[in-house]
């Protein structure tokens, strides 16, 4: 249960970080995002683990751990947020984050193949309800494109959505594969590792010939959005960490696909004229948070909410592997 609050807070944290980006990228540029959104999570993560006594521990991680811990970081910091800021930019949070949500079959997959975690009747009609209501949020309102204040760019947003989502769909395994035997602290730890792996390539980037120059040039008001994207998406990041040390990925992953139904509310709050809003907006949220709760549900909780006939409490408990 405490991955589950755990992944839930993470969800809604993300979904005001991706409409707060949204913003940034309307005025600046993609490399401006990664410049102020990624190292701002270094001292975020840095003052956690020492304010809760848990950095004295990195020593103690294998070479290994904290290989995976770095790559993971620039997968998902780096080559994964690249790609969500440049879908944004192109086509809005609303089209891009059915696109983006592909990570999550390809997590669930590895993780059963990988890891050795098991699927469920009832996680698998979680997982199908919360792949079916962000989906239906694609659909946009007769007359909606003439609210736009942007001209999509559909297939560069596609296209950068779906190296978003590959780059999303790995790196929790490696992170699960790194902190499986840690702690609510060592998510933290793998945290820092994680973002301080992603700043050494950002700063890596900056010394590309007039890079420097172009990011420090960053408008105020991108500034403000990108900082709020960046802190946002730090504390998203710990909880997430956090969850990944207490419960199975294919428990947690689905969870946090509620962003994508919450990001549809932040964005109509902060970006009503720059996103596509479809009609099937509400169905799509109440499908979302159904699939979340069917699947944090335990199998033998639910069968003594619900009793059913043996054969269908049969169903229920069936397993894979």
């Amino acid at each position: 249960m405490l991955g589950i609050c755990l992944a839930a807070l993470s969800a809604a944290t993300f979904a005001f970080n991706n409409a707060s980006a949204r913003r940034g990228v309307l005025t600046g540029s993609v490399l401006q995002g990664l410049a102020v959104t990624v190292p701002i999570g270094v001292p975020i993560f840095l003052l956690a683990t020492l304010a809760t006594g848990n950095l004295a521990s990195l020593p103690r991680y294998s070479g290994g751990a904290i290989g995976l811990l770095m790559l993971a970081g620039v997968l998902h910091f780096v080559l994964g947020r690249y790609g969500n800021f440049r879908a944004s930019q192109a086509i809005g949070t609303n089209q891009s984050a059915p696109v983006i949500q592909l990570g999550l079959g390809l997590t669930l997959a590895l993780a059963v193949l990988v890891l050795k975690e098991t699927l469920t009747p009832l996680r698998i009609l979680g997982i199908a309800l919360l792949a079916l209501g962000p989906a239906l949020m694609r659909s946009g309102e007769p007359g909606s494109s003439a609210r736009l204040k942007f001209e999509p760019r559909f297939a560069e947003g596609y296209a950068f959505a779906l190296l978003a989502a590959a780059a999303y769909g790995m790196s929790p395994i490696l992170v699960r594969l790194a902190l499986v035997s840690g702690d609510l602290g060592s998510g933290l730890v793998g945290g820092l590792v994680s973002y301080a792996a992603a700043t050494v390539v950002v700063a890596l980037l900056m010394l590309w010939p007039g890079q420097l120059r172009h990011t420090l040039a960053i408008a105020p008001e991108s500034l403000k959005w990108f900082a709020y994207s960046g802190v946002s998406v730090c504390i998203a990041q710990m909880f997430v960490y956090m969850a990944f040390t207490v419960a199975p990925i294919s428990v947690i992953m689905p969870i946090l696909q509620l962003h994508l139904a919450l990001r549809v509310l932040f964005a109509r709050l902060l970006n009503p004229h720059h996103e596509i809003f479809g009609s099937r907006t509400m169905l799509g949220t109440a499908l979302s948070l159904l699939g979340a709760l069917v699947i944090s549900l335990d199998t033998e909780f639910f069968l003594r909410l619900l009793p059913l006939p043996d054969w269908l409490a049969a169903f229920a408990r069936w397993h894979w592997p």
